[in-house]
């Protein structure tokens, strides 16, 4: 059985998305995966041929204003060298957030990599999880406490540090990274039957 690769392509501008990557690479680790992190505001050639290997390739940005950070749409748009090669075709992809208000507009940023993701050919992997905490009986500790599907969702007060990313969505974080690279070793396993 092949041993997936997951590469995890962030930016965090005061930490607390820089938690959540390491959570998506402890839950893809956990599963098996060989993972790398990539800091995408200081990428180098070594990382973006790291990117090219990859069996699925997870985006992760704060939401700023609405959207991924500017750091993370430099990125972006350099992936073009990438599009117009093909380099990422039928790769595997996945997306988390996080920012200071509980909606802050984090679907935007999350549909943006979604968007980054089809343009470049990528099939797109969901949280794969019910929301939580929207019963009486529910708790602010359930995995996806704030009830995204498309990717992880995260909010963290804007007074607090990395350390006050909430203890729930560090563990959804985690079970994103555990989902793309059970999800990566089953297309592996359908590419080798092939």
């Amino acid at each position: 059985m092949t041993t997936p690769v997951v590469s995890i392509a962030y930016h965090s501008g005061f930490g607390h998305t820089a938690v959540l990557a390491e959570a998506v690479r402890d839950g893809a680790a956990d599963a098996g995966a060989t993972v790398h992190l990539i800091k995408v505001d200081e990428i180098t050639d070594a990382e973006w041929e790291l990117l090219d290997a990859s069996d699925a390739i997870v985006f992760g940005s704060p939401t700023y204003m609405g959207t991924a950070s500017g750091a993370f749409h430099q990125f972006a748009e350099a992936t073009s060298k990438r599009w117009f090669t093909d380099a990422w075709l039928d790769k595997l992809a996945a997306g988390f957030t996080n920012s200071g208000s509980k909606s802050g507009d984090k679907l935007h940023t999350l549909q943006f990599f979604q968007t980054l993701a089809g343009q470049h050919g990528m099939t797109w992997v969901n949280l794969g999880l019910k929301p939580g905490w929207n019963t009486s009986e529910a708790s602010e500790n359930d995995l996806n406490r704030l009830g995204f599907f498309a990717g992880a969702g995260a909010q963290t007060h804007n007074d607090l540090g990395p350390d006050g990313v909430h203890k729930a969505d560090i563990a959804t974080a985690e079970h994103l990274g555990r989902r793309v690279a059970a999800t990566a070793r089953t297309f592996a396993a359908g590419k080798a039957a092939v």
